[in-house]
């Protein structure tokens, strides 16, 4: 019983987190300010996304990638639907698309009946959800049979906390140095002045024992370099621009 009373109080504490500091996503990560997204993130959603209908954004945040979906265009629906567990990002992703559908939820309950979508997304998401076993098999109830879900990670190997560039002038070598990549935790981190995120590591081979588990299969895995623009304007980073930080999973329900 304790420990899931402690779960509930730092899922409840994540949240707390979220509600207080969605301006900084909003305002960093959306209507083009962040290369990653613009250059590398929603292209690929976008190609992985052609011909489905009926699309779940997991983890909306802002509606930014329901936005792109549901552009004007061949093959796009006119109304996506996205879900997020901060109310502060509901809000102001129906007030930047007001065709679109969001609902404050969780991913490990979503409010929708089996089968409801042939196309699921989730984009830098479950690096920040606890119940991941629930939030897995919640994907695989929602999504149709032979539907598909686009699951986007920061590279669960290559971003493990404490990880990055090492110049060491002992050894006179440079390497990327990989933090605790077994070890499953939950941390906070400042990621900018007074900013406090929770992330949570797992090593990838959790999340894909999950989706086979629950009958998504991947058909295709990529881990892009940064894009040029994210080089660009992150100067610690050049040394490391061979160093992928997303990995891409296209899977379908079987």
């Amino acid at each position: 019983m304790s420990d899931e009373i402690n779960a509930k109080e730092i899922e409840s504490a994540n949240l707390e987190l979220w509600e207080t500091h969605a301006k900084w996503w909003q305002d960093n990560f959306s209507e083009g300010a962040d290369p990653e997204y613009e250059e590398q993130i929603l292209p690929l959603i976008q190609a992985w996304s052609q011909g489905f209908t009926k699309i779940l954004d997991v983890g909306t945040g802002e509606g930014q990638i329901i936005r792109k979906l549901t552009a004007s265009g061949k093959d796009v629906p006119d109304l996506g639907v996205g879900i997020d567990p901060s109310m502060a990002q509901v809000a102001e992703a129906k007030k930047r698309l007001n065709s679109g559908m969001f609902l404050r939820a969780i991913a490990s309950e979503m409010p929708f009946a089996d089968e409801s979508f042939d196309l699921v997304v989730a984009c830098l998401v479950f690096e920040h959800v606890l119940e991941v076993d629930s939030a897995i098999k919640e994907v695989a109830r929602v999504l149709e049979k032979g539907g598909r879900f686009i699951f986007l990670l920061n590279h669960p190997l290559l971003q493990t906390p404490n990880s990055g560039w090492i110049d060491d002038h002992i050894l006179m070598e440079q390497y990327w140095r990989i933090g605790d990549y077994l070890k499953e935790d939950v941390t906070v981190e400042e990621v900018q002045k007074d900013v406090f995120i929770p992330f949570v590591h797992r090593p990838l081979s959790r999340y894909v024992n999950l989706l086979v588990r629950n009958g998504l299969y991947i058909e295709e895995m990529l881990e892009p370099p940064p894009p040029p623009g994210f080089i660009a304007q992150a100067w610690e980073y050049q040394q490391a621009a061979f160093i992928p930080r997303l990995l891409a999973l296209r899977t379908s329900k079987r």
